[in-house]
């Protein structure tokens, strides 16, 4: 009589481990980045702002030197010359802008009477809860509220003024010594690394970024510049007052995904109802901006920039509610080449290619 054959156990790929330490470490060592990132936001917004200009402007600085120009003056023309430009659109825009910042304070009565008719429903209904509610409280539940007096206007904006004015010149020296010392820190960081396996990972990480933010923010500066001039025009040509200004401001804020259009809108809107007494012409302009937006975010933008931004939607979004919320405003306009950065930076690391792909479309 024949033995059974012997069941040979079955061969299962082995499972990784669960482990819980390294889980709970990687989470601790996420959120003290995020702590540092929103502590020190002062110190290293004017820094990330100086690394996006120079990956912006080095192929600028390389084909000066193709032309036999030096490093240290080819950056010089070109921080000149940058610095030129906007300095003189904010000259042209001051006065425009300084008026209508004027003017808000006294006309944001007439703004919020006109926006009333529109929610009065709503509004009966938190006057209904309001007098119940004083009803109701007993005077045991009688507070007394003790209100600090706010800052002065004078001491809000000295204070502001100086902290941009501070940051502006730090942004410009920065810049400038980032394009005027060329491959030098590149050339210092593969001197430093011991494999040469990783000298080469570091240069191809650091060129691939530059290539692609360099792209991502020529071609969306020029969409950007498209999309204020068409608004100047449009907004001008239906009778809205400084359509210069809303153009310029229409240009900068599409510099942010998805809020920027939101906020144009708005801005545009209270402009508009300021401006006009017909409640129809003054919807009009933000519709007129609305329209614009769409078709420069869903025809434009997609043939134009195609493949060039390697996130997905999603991901794009909760990063800039993330930057948003460590950074404020300059966190918003940074959001997106930072994204693409770490994404990068991510696709050439082993152990995080599973976040650069997340991360991917």
């Amino acid at each position: 009589m024949s033995e059974p054959a012997a069941v040979e156990p079955s061969q299962e790929p082995a499972r990784p481990r669960f482990d819980v330490r390294t889980v709970a470490l990687v989470g601790l060592f996420v959120l003290l980045i995020l702590f540092t990132l929103r502590l020190a936001r002062s110190f290293l917004v004017p820094i990330a702002i100086a690394l996006l200009l120079d990956f912006l402007l080095s192929p600028v600085i390389r084909g000066l030197r193709r032309l036999r120009i030096k490093e240290s003056i080819g950056a010089a023309l070109v921080v000149f010359g940058f610095v030129a430009v906007v300095g003189g659109s904010l000259f042209l825009l001051a006065e425009p802008a300084a008026n209508w910042l004027e003017r808000a304070p006294r006309s944001m009565a007439v703004v919020e009477t006109r926006v009333k008719r529109l929610f009065r429903p709503i509004e009966q209904i938190q006057e209904t809860a309001r007098a119940v509610e004083e009803v109701t409280r007993t005077p045991a539940q009688s507070t007394t509220e003790v209100q600090l007096a706010p800052p002065s206007l004078f001491q809000r904006v000295t204070g502001g003024t100086l902290a941009l004015i501070s940051t502006a010149f730090t942004v410009i020296f920065l810049t400038y010594f980032l394009l005027a010392a060329g491959d030098l820190f590149m050339q210092k960081l593969v001197g430093v690394l011991p494999l040469f396996s990783d000298k080469k990972k570091a240069v191809g990480i650091s060129r691939e970024i530059e290539a692609h933010i360099s792209l991502y923010l020529s071609t969306v500066t020029l969409i950007n510049l498209g999309l204020g001039l068409v608004t100047w025009a449009v907004l001008a040509a239906a009778g809205m007052p400084n359509a210069a200004l809303w153009g310029a401001v229409a240009g900068l804020l599409n510099y942010v995904p998805y809020l920027g259009a939101i906020v144009t809108t708005f801005v545009i809107g209270v402009a508009a109802l300021i401006t006009f007494d017909s409640t129809g012409k003054a919807l009009l302009m933000p519709g007129i901006f609305l329209g614009l937006n769409l078709i420069e975010a869903n025809l434009v933008t997609p043939m134009v920039l195609g493949r060039q931004l390697p996130l997905n939607p999603v991901a794009l979004f909760v990063g800039l509610l993330l930057w948003w919320f460590l950074w404020g405003i300059p966190g918003a306009l940074l959001a997106v080449p930072m994204m693409v950065a770490l994404k990068i930076f991510c696709d050439h690391i082993e152990t995080l290619k599973p976040v650069g792909s997340f991360l991917g479309p």
